[in-house]
């Protein structure tokens, strides 16, 4: 075959490279598969770029330092969780017996946990009672990298959501109120060793607690209303990953403590018939912050050390606003049928945001304040889209003490192809879910609940990165299932 003339080639080679020195998207650039480089010109030009660049030593510092423009910290991070259940890291774990009928209740006044699901319920909830659940959720989670090898198993970590409910009235009165606690986001992964993405993330460790004071009304004996004032109480993220670098792997660990933030749930319950309810709630959106949380790092040479100078860093995350619709059945005193559907703003996630400060004292007396990898800010594309999920359960009562539930449920997922990560691989799913209840004399009773979930295969290639300028991941396909086991305890009076 015949040689491309000299200015052909050097012409080839501008083409490739200018358009993405301009865009900054160096990282796109070096894992474009060789193909996209075709001639020995341009290659050769790229090794006298490499070489000669007063900024780059050598090659595998030039490796090295784009890959830290996708390293800079994926996250996902603050309040995140692949124990969700309802789509995106949004958990749905908030009731024993809700949970056990596939995640309805807003169109239900089933006990005091419809101050969660449903404020507006609460009215009708004729017993004045406190109630406390906790469940175990275990997520199974393996990943292949794209093109095949071997597959990662995830390690087995247990994370445990709870919540309590109070809540009083007069028992003939159309007043009631109330105190929940739960913990609506959480999560724990940690990845196997020397795993693909383990430069995207190694482990994550969420956690939350949100309180909400509640007041309910019964404006008719068919009619109520409520509403409750949110508040994050405590939130907490702990995020590691490996750090490439020339000779070895550092670690850069992220340690921070959430802002108090408040928000709010409000929420209409109305029974037009004996037999049917109708319920319509909605969540606000509470943008979750940590501010000064510290940076750490492990195993960074001397000669990188001006590159790695934050202790600091800030970011925000938005936890979004929810509508929900629920319908109630009970065609007799034995059967009650709950479907909900929800409506989850997901798009007001577009971009995960951190920003870096201090100085450890690592580059000396020409360090610069807040380095990661050479610049004090990242930006990782997040841009998800709003989504919809879908409830359906029932329960029987086979006697006075004992009930027995079963539900379903479909997650529509808002994350798009491309843009998973790896401490949120989310994907479409699919609930099933049963429990049961049974009262020990007529004051006190036990519930329980197990919940199945089976994630969608997600699968992402090096190109839909590339496309989406969404590089600081890793292509691969990851599958999921979670396994949710609960148990409460709740006493009337």
């Amino acid at each position: 075959m015949e040689k491309m003339p000299k200015r052909r080639e050097r012409a080839a080679f501008f083409s490739n490279i200018i358009p993405v020195l301009r865009s900054g998207q160096l990282r796109a650039f070096y894992r474009v598969p060789s193909q996209r480089i075709k001639n020995s010109a341009s290659r050769l030009l790229l090794c006298f770029f490499v070489t000669f660049s007063p900024k780059i030593p050598n090659f595998h510092s030039f490796f090295f330092l784009m890959k830290l423009k996708s390293l800079l910290l994926v996250g996902g991070a603050l309040l995140t969780g692949t124990a969700a259940t309802a789509g995106g890291f949004q958990v749905n774990l908030a009731g024993q017996k809700n949970v056990g009928m596939g995640g309805v209740g807003v169109g239900l006044a089933l006990d005091h946990a419809a101050m969660f699901y449903n404020p507006g319920a609460l009215a009708m909830i004729r017993q004045n009672g406190v109630q406390v659940g906790a469940n175990a959720a275990l997520a199974r989670i393996s990943y292949v990298q794209s093109g095949g090898g071997t597959q990662r198993e995830l390690q087995h970590n247990v994370v445990t959501p709870f919540n309590l409910y109070a809540s009083f009235g007069p028992a003939e009165g159309k007043f009631r109120a109330g105190i929940a606690v739960y913990t609506p986001f959480g999560s724990k992964l940690e990845y196997a060793s020397g795993w693909e993405g383990r430069y995207s993330l190694t482990q994550i460790d969420l956690q939350s607690i949100f309180v909400q004071p509640t007041i309910s009304y019964a404006l008719t004996d068919k009619i109520s209303v409520g509403a409750g004032l949110v508040v994050l109480a405590y939130g907490a993220v702990n995020l590691q990953k490996d750090i490439p670098l020339p000779s070895s792997n550092g670690s850069i660990e992220l340690d921070g403590k959430a802002e108090h933030k408040l928000g709010y749930n409000a929420g209409i319950y109305f029974k037009p018939t004996d037999n049917v309810s109708l319920g319509f709630s909605y969540r606000s959106k509470v943008d979750a912050h940590v501010k000064s949380g510290d940076v750490s790092f492990n195993n960074i040479s001397s000669s990188f050390g001006s590159r790695f100078t934050a202790t600091k860093f800030d970011v925000t995350l938005p936890l979004p606003a929810t509508f929900s619709f629920g319908v109630g059945v009970t065609p007799n005193d034995k059967v009650t049928i709950g479907l909900d559907a929800n409506y989850v703003q997901w798009s007001k996630y577009q971009t995960l945001n951190f920003a870096f400060s201090g100085n450890n004292g690592q580059g000396g007396t020409s360090g610069v304040d807040g380095q990661v990898g050479g610049a004090n800010f990242s930006s990782s594309k997040r841009s998800y889209q709003d989504a919809l999920t879908f409830r359906l359960g029932g329960q029987y009562k086979v006697s006075d003490a004992l009930a027995l539930r079963a539900g379903v449920g479909y997650d529509f997922s808002p994350v798009k192809d491309g843009y998973v990560t790896p401490e949120t691989p989310d994907a479409d799913r699919v609930l099933l879910s049963a429990g049961a209840s049974y009262d020990v004399g007529e004051h006190f009773g036990v519930d329980a609940s197990f919940l199945f979930e089976d994630f969608k295969k997600r699968s992402q290639t090096q190109r839909d990165l590339i496309t989406n300028g969404t590089t600081d991941r890793v292509a691969g396909t990851y599958k999921t299932f979670i396994f949710v086991p609960g148990l409460g305890l709740h006493y009337n009076f």
